[in-house]
């Protein structure tokens, strides 16, 4: 009879040669130097019984036999990690004795209906056989169908042409029980390209050879260059027919079987999982001895801390909730809070708890520990449900210190964007949180609280809480009207409504009240930055000439840097100034000192960067707010990597100048407030009040205040992969980060200047593992990529004279790069082969140019010093 699958003759021992290899290298590598192995074997193939009712459906029994374990490139004798050793001693008496026991299969129109095989088997060989049997499925028409195979239930695609019949496999469709994460933002990611194809020659209505091949790819989002490929492929060549056994007779499936082997058990074909046990790794405690003089305070920006950090975090993943606390308990307060930073950034549950029951928020004196801790949680890399919770109980709870109070709540806000990213916004958790924020922010009182909230806010970025943002940016004043206007600054301009646009042209052009400069500078450019109309436009430029001596001088640099830098608005501006150029001239020649400009950092084929710097003073000279940015971004994403922003207001007291319009009655103040990796910290104050800023000033050394020190996880990507020959394998990519950021602010009457300066060190720590690990070999290819480098930021300002003279200075100094690649082959006797390299370059340092103007001034400022040594005022 006609059958829609491949048939076996009676009475026949179809004989097969069989290999199945895998590869592990670089992407772009061929595969001759790849690290792996291969299996090879005979299998034997013979019918055993045909439904009398349907031809279409056989049992089929298939037995591996003649097994051998080799390299998948020739090796020298020395580089052999097998040489010497029998199959045996490989994989073990018992292994081998179980992949040589025969498998059974139910074939209905080429389908695998059932897969039988003995049960008390290792899933190392079980799954060896799945991929062996996945082979034998088949169909003889062209068309896409959803089966299941050793990958699971996948949706794969049949081309048929004559005697050859190709499979492609979706290997993203496949459903199969796999455990992985990846990282939150796509920049600091892994993408994965997966493909599988297995092409069939037929003879005689039989199988007479397969060759099937998977690939995986794995590349590094902000440099594709890295990466790494696994590539399986199987051969099955049909190499003789024989006389074989006779046919089994029987009515039923069921019963066949019995007469076979009563032991025989019917399993699912998908792979079942497989762990791997470790036999001489180190304990936690053992391996934090080993990286622990790495982790002092003072190697934090050194690629070796981030590297250590990386290596610690694998090491906490596996760990017990006791033996974590057992390494916490036992260290000193200096390198306390690196370990707080690891434990944190592992993210398991055991880790999570282990904190909990560590820190105790009731208890002041751990504030160090407690803010590390909080901050980790901010820069989770795929965070959990149960992570806002605890921060959530913890919050309603009692807190001895009133910062890791307002911290705690920023870093809510910060976890609700990433759960909301991940579309988690109406999980009960998150709903809680932002009811709580949101309800609280509504009705507070205290200033203090006000802050607290929008801070959180301006982490959370919850389309519902714009109504409220506009409200504080309107009618509040100083602080909480510009923290609020900057809150809506961080939205995607795709939120901000009409409603939105009409209040910020309101404070803008101060319809209502006199608002300040610093929030009058910041509604214009959200009004700038989300698609403006013409009259918007063209009445910002009208109001340019009206405006503060130095605010003018900041909004002209603001549109100038606009036109430079093309942004999106470039375009209307363009159009309003050429049908405005009758009164340009006077308008637009305004003296002044303050300034906006954007550049590019880097430009590259993955990822650019671009920093923003801009600066606004006021009347007097003093400095009101400086900002500096740095976005990467890519063909899809963005990343807001740095804003160092300083602020200061009524400290025309010092050098008894007269504040401007508006600005009388602003306490004096002065502080600093930071995003990194998109996430807002908690500001930091330099000077709050007349009193504090004189005895600082008195005592005043001019030393740095520490802003952010501290470990923090980039990448974070773990994914296991089950490859169609039976075999397991893993990629797992991490990437650290070292930092230090110091910023301070220091005056000298003497010679009527102030100075501020941001150092910003930081080293990256990239590692990728890509392995297969078989429980009789491990192979894979480790790759590592490390840099260090410094960020220094100055601006020196002289007001001895007006208009003012200001010098900005961004530096980075040459930073070294160093990358390798370990290719590694090893049995777990300790026998191993392994392939390194690796290559160093200097990145050269770079003193970015900011603008021609701000160039001009520095030779000023720097030639000036030496004859400006007047008296006292």
């Amino acid at each position: 009879g006609h059958t829609t699958g491949p048939s076996l003759n009676n009475d026949k021992l179809y004989k097969f040669a069989y290999s199945a290899e895998v590869h592990v290298d670089r992407v772009k590598a061929s595969l001759q130097k790849s690290a792996g192995y291969r299996i090879s074997s005979g299998v034997d193939v013979n019918l055993l019984w045909r439904n009398p009712d349907n031809d279409d459906d056989q049992l089929i029994k298939i037995t591996i036999k003649d097994v051998q374990v080799e390299n998948v490139n020739e090796r020298p004798a020395a580089k052999n990690i097998f040489k010497g050793k029998s199959t045996e001693k490989i994989l073990g008496k018992e292994y081998l004795k179980a992949l040589q026991r025969p498998i059974v299969l139910e074939l209905v129109r080429g389908k695998v209906k059932t897969f039988y095989s003995y049960q008390d088997e290792p899933a190392f060989t079980q799954n060896i056989k799945r991929g062996l049997a996945s082979l034998f499925q088949l169909q003889l028409h062209s068309g896409s169908t959803r089966e299941v195979d050793v990958s699971g239930k996948c949706n794969t695609t049949y081309h048929v042409r004559q005697d050859q019949v190709t499979k492609i496999k979706d290997l993203d469709s496949c459903e199969i029980a796999k455990e992985g994460f990846t990282s939150h933002n796509p920049i600091l990611d892994i993408s994965k390209k997966a493909t599988s194809a297995t092409t069939y020659v037929l003879e005689d209505s039989f199988i007479k050879s397969i060759k099937a091949e998977e690939n995986y790819a794995f590349l590094l989002n902000f440099r594709r260059k890295t990466g790494a490929k696994i590539v399986s492929k199987q051969r099955l060549e049909l190499k003789s027919v024989e006389a074989g056994p006779g046919l089994i007779a029987g009515k039923q499936v069921a019963g066949v079987i019995k007469t076979l082997d009563s032991s025989y058990v019917a399993m699912p074909l998908e792979a079942e999982p497989v762990k791997s046990e470790c036999k001489k790794c180190p304990s936690l405690s053992e391996h934090w001895k080993s990286i622990r003089e790495h982790m002092h305070p003072e190697k934090l920006s050194k690629a070796e801390a981030a590297k250590s950090f990386l290596s610690f975090i694998k090491n906490i993943r596996k760990a017990t909730k006791e033996e974590i606390l057992q390494v916490i308990r036992s260290e000193n307060k200096e390198l306390l809070p690196q370990v707080v930073d690891a434990v944190t950034s592992a993210q398991t549950p055991e880790s999570l708890e282990a904190m909990l029951e560590f820190l105790d928020f009731k208890d002041a004196s751990t504030f160090v520990l407690q803010e590390r801790f909080l901050y980790a949680c901010g820069f989770a890399s795929h965070p959990s449900e149960m992570l806002l919770k605890s921060l959530t109980d913890k919050f309603k709870g009692d807190i001895a210190n009133e910062e890791i109070r307002e911290t705690l709540v920023i870093v809510m806000g910060a976890l609700i964007r990433k759960l909301c990213d991940r579309g988690g916004c109406k999980l009960p958790f998150v709903v809680e949180a932002k009811r709580l924020i949101l309800n609280r922010l509504e009705k507070a009182k205290k200033d203090d609280n006000v802050r607290m909230y929008l801070l959180a806010l301006k982490n959370a970025l919850l389309p519902e809480a714009i109504p409220l943002l506009l409200k504080y940016a309107e009618s509040e004043e100083g602080h909480i009207s510009n923290l609020a206007a900057t809150t809506l600054q961080r939205y995607d301009p795709s939120f901000l409504t009409k409603e939105v646009k009409e209040t910020m042209n309101r404070i803008y052009h101060q319809n209502r009240k006199v608002h300040e400069k610093t929030v009058r500078t910041t509604a214009a450019a959200i009004i700038l930055n989300s698609n403006p109309s013409y009259m918007e436009v063209k009445n910002i430029l009208l109001s340019i000439g009206e405006l503060p001596m130095e605010m003018n001088k900041y909004m002209l640099s603001m549109i100038q840097d606009i036109i430079h830098f093309e942004m999106p608005s470039s375009k209307t501006i363009r159009k309003v100034l050429k049908d405005m150029r009758a009164h340009n001239y006077d308008r637009f020649s305004k003296m002044g000192s303050s300034s906006a400009y954007s550049g590019y950092m880097t430009r590259g084929p993955d990822v650019s960067s671009t920093y923003s710097l801009d600066i606004l003073y006021s009347g007097s000279g003093i400095l009101r707010r400086s900002n500096l940015n740095i976005h990467i971004f890519d063909r899809n994403a963005e990343l807001h990597a740095s804003q160092v922003v300083i602020e200061a207001q009524g400290l025309e007291s010092i050098i008894a100048a007269t504040p401007d319009e508006g600005e009388e009655n602003l306490d004096s103040f002065a502080g600093m407030s930071a995003i990194l990796f998109d996430v807002q910290l908690r500001p930091v104050t330099f000077f709050e009040g007349y009193g504090d800023l004189m005895s600082k000033m008195l005592s005043a050394t001019g030393d740095p205040m520490n802003v952010v020190k501290g470990l923090i996880l980039l990448t974070d990507y773990s994914q296991e992969i089950q490859l169609q020959a039976g075999p397991m394998a893993s990629a797992e990519f991490l990437g650290g980060l070292a930092i230090d950021i110091s910023g301070g602010m220091e005056f000298s009457l003497w010679y009527r200047e102030s100075k501020t300066n941001v150092k910003n060190r930081v080293a990256v720590f990239l590692a990728g593992n890509t392995e297969v690990d078989s429980f009789f070999i491990k192979t894979g290819m480790e790759t590592t990529l490390e840099v260090e480098t410094a960020l220094d930021f100055i601006s020196t300002v002289q007001f001895s004279q007006y208009p003012f003279l200001v010098c900005m200075q961004m530096d980075r100094i040459e930073s070294p790069f160093r990358s390798h690649v370990t290719k590694y082959e090893g049995l777990p006797s300790g026998r191993r082969y392994t392939a390194r390299r690796g290559k160093a370059v200097m990145l050269a340092g770079n003193e970015y140019p900011l603008h021609q103007e701000n160039s001009n001034m520095c030779r000023r400022v720097f030639g000036a010093k030496s004859d400006s040594a007047g008296g006292w005022f």
